[in-house]
């Protein structure tokens, strides 16, 4: 069971040792000026915060590949989306990217798109072709755009978050951290997407 890791504002490779740690023990970290953590909770809670919005401008916004191709959510459209944002040095991140991996390879010719946005920093792009080596990623990771991080983090910056967005890109929920009880709703949610019964109603 991991909590939500919070991401600090700068990060340096000599101090991801120290992330690690902090992490591992408190599975909790900030994406913020401060160093600041929160107490390591049962299960990730659903946020009651309003979600960003799905449509015209954000639809239009995206990420870029490590290939430097450009990936826009509207690219997308008519797949259900799981947009997951994480850090390679992120505890409960690397605990969920083996259920996202399954969940990809499962559910990916019923027309699900995974997609891991490293919001690590800039020292961590160059840890995310190993960390797919070493997690066997098949599924898209890349870089998001700055409107996107605002539009999906703006409320909350722990990581991992988790969105899922139905066929007509609109978030039907929202997952911030992982445990058991993430793996569980976020698998029956997808599924639900997917046969078209997902409610398109944010979760509160």
């Amino acid at each position: 069971m991991a909590g939500p890791v919070k991401l600090a504002a700068s990060k340096s490779r000599l101090v991801v040792p120290i992330c690690l740690i902090v992490c591992a023990v408190l599975a909790s970290c900030k994406r913020s000026s401060s160093s600041a953590v929160v107490p390591v909770i049962s299960r990730a809670p659903e946020t009651s915060q309003p979600l960003p919005p799905t449509k015209s401008r954000a639809m239009e916004t995206g990420w870029t590949l490590e290939s430097r191709e450009h990936v826009r959510l509207a690219d997308l459209r008519n797949k259900v989306v799981v947009l997951d944002f994480y850090a390679t040095w992120c505890a409960p991140c690397r605990e969920s990217t083996p259920h996202l991996v399954e969940l990809q390879k499962r559910y990916g010719p019923q027309g699900l798109t995974v997609v891991g946005l490293n919001v690590g920093g800039p020292d961590d792009r160059d840890q995310v072709a190993e960390f797919a080596r070493e997690f066997h990623v098949q599924y898209q990771l890349g870089f998001p755009d700055a409107e996107v991080e605002d539009f999906y983090l703006g409320d909350n910056d722990a990581i991992p978050q988790t969105f899922i967005l139905d066929r007509n890109g609109e978030v039907v929920k929202r997952f911030v951290g992982y445990d058991d009880f993430v793996a569980e709703s976020l698998e029956r949610v997808i599924q639900a997407s997917l046969a078209g019964t997902g409610s398109t109603q944010p979760a509160k």
